[in-house]
């Protein structure tokens, strides 16, 4: 049995848009987070990001939190990890022993039950308003001007495609593959030799510049972003062509997960700044146990593989990795033994780069009903991923004609999980 869908259907009502990407919305001027000369610093670095979104809501007390023995503790133990002190459930046997790797948050209160807004928190660090995701930040400010992939891949099986760059622009927004296989038409057409391709580039370009002289910027902005991000990834369409090792599937798994992280290795590997896999499935309302059984034990050996290799190639230091959802699940169990929407008191995971290995932050009551140390929201883990990185949290975007701070103001890093 395999859940692959959640109750509000959230990937069914976006619109699905394969290859265009971004928003049009918003006057564009782009100005520096820090110093120019820190930010090409940072970049020079080559600091990067892996998001696992554990899309559906994971439940806490099957993975970051467990509560055997307890009233909602559910049927799974937990076991001690690579890091003394620390249980996390016996459902991630392979994780646990890569704990000294990461750190935990386990004091999240969102105060959101809901699928989308949940996301949208967790991604913006706000609970409303137009502002950019975390990774569309992260291109904006570590993606090299010359990066030769887009500064922020999405890799789903679904066709979410959300306006995630808002006023930082169609450059900086998500590109959205469709699990491992290469997008369509990154071949040229036969009949167009490179000197054909060049001048019809030339000709583009030119009737661009014509054409947004009498309208808006960001419209010709989003059409130039998306032939340059496609023209990046038709000079590394080999990166999609070659088929799978048999060693790496052998140790990833024979499943869309496992094929779609050692796709995320290798972006990573050859310059991509931030990417995003989605693992589908954990909107648990009934059979909660046995879907994380099968959920988990296909995230576990996945994750730990790839964790494993970012960490054996020397890339953990410069790459922040964050496991997350958009909530967590209620520890009541009910009537279908199913947990429900929970914003209430949940937890992340995260290692890498600028966060201090083997940490646990905060903690919830003996049930996990409600956090009672160290309480924090989307808007905490926004502010700390950004300084974790190097990049200040705390300064404003430099709009044209406005200033917009990065972080909500109302919130601060998480100052003592940076390393």
């Amino acid at each position: 049995m395999r859940r692959n869908q959640d109750c509000n259907g959230i990937d069914h009502v976006i619109a699905r848009r394969d290859f265009l990407w971004g928003s049009a919305a918003g006057a564009i001027g782009l100005g520096a987070l820090t110093s120019p000369l820190n930010a090409a610093h940072l970049q020079q670095q080559q600091k990067r990001v892996l998001q696992i979104y554990l899309q559906g809501g994971v439940s806490q007390l099957e993975s970051w939190d467990p509560k055997p023995g307890t009233q909602f503790g559910g049927p799974f133990q937990a076991i001690p990890t690579s890091v003394p002190g620390i249980h996390i459930s016996e459902l991630l046997p392979h994780t646990a022993s890569r704990m000294h790797l990461l750190s935990l948050v386990r004091s999240i209160n969102s105060k959101i039950g809901d699928h989308r807004q949940g996301m949208l928190f967790m991604e913006k660090g706000r609970r409303a308003g137009d502002y950019p995701y975390f990774g569309s930040v992260v291109s904006k400010y570590l993606a090299p001007t010359d990066a030769e992939l887009p500064g922020y891949i999405h890799i789903s099986k679904r066709g979410i495609v959300d306006s995630t760059a808002a006023f930082l622009g169609a450059r900086h927004a998500q590109l959205k593959l469709l699990g491992d296989q290469a997008p369509a038409n990154l071949a040229s057409p036969k009949s167009i030799d490179e000197p054909a391709d060049d001048a019809r580039q030339r000709l583009r370009v030119q009737f661009d510049r014509r054409f947004s002289k009498q309208r808006s910027r960001a419209l010709t902005d989003v059409y130039n972003s998306s032939f340059e991000q496609a023209e990046k990834l038709m000079k590394r369409k080999a990166m999609f062509e070659g088929d799978v090792g048999e060693q790496d599937l052998d140790r990833y798994g024979r499943h869309d997960f496992g094929r779609h992280c050692i796709l995320a290795r290798d972006l990573l590997e050859n310059g991509a700044t931030c990417v995003k896999v989605t693992h589908h499935g954990y909107d648990t309302h009934a059979e909660n146990f046995n879907f994380h059984l099968e959920q988990l034990g296909e995230f576990d050996k996945t994750f730990s593989m790839l964790l494993d290799d970012i960490h054996d190639r020397g890339m953990l230091d410069s790459t922040l990795v964050i496991v997350y959802s958009e909530m967590g699940r209620t520890p009541k169990i009910n009537t279908k033994y199913g947990r429900d929407h929970w914003g209430t008191a949940w937890s992340v995971a995260m290692g890498g780069c600028g966060i201090q290995p083997a940490a646990v932050i905060g903690k919830t009551n003996d049930e996990g009903t409600e956090v009672v140390e160290r309480e924090v929201d989307g808007g905490h883990l926004f502010h700390t991923y950004l300084s974790a990185l190097g990049l200040d949290s705390t300064m404003d975007h430099d709009i044209s004609g406005k200033s917009i701070p990065i972080g909500d103001p109302a919130a601060a890093p998480i100052e003592e999980l940076l390393a």
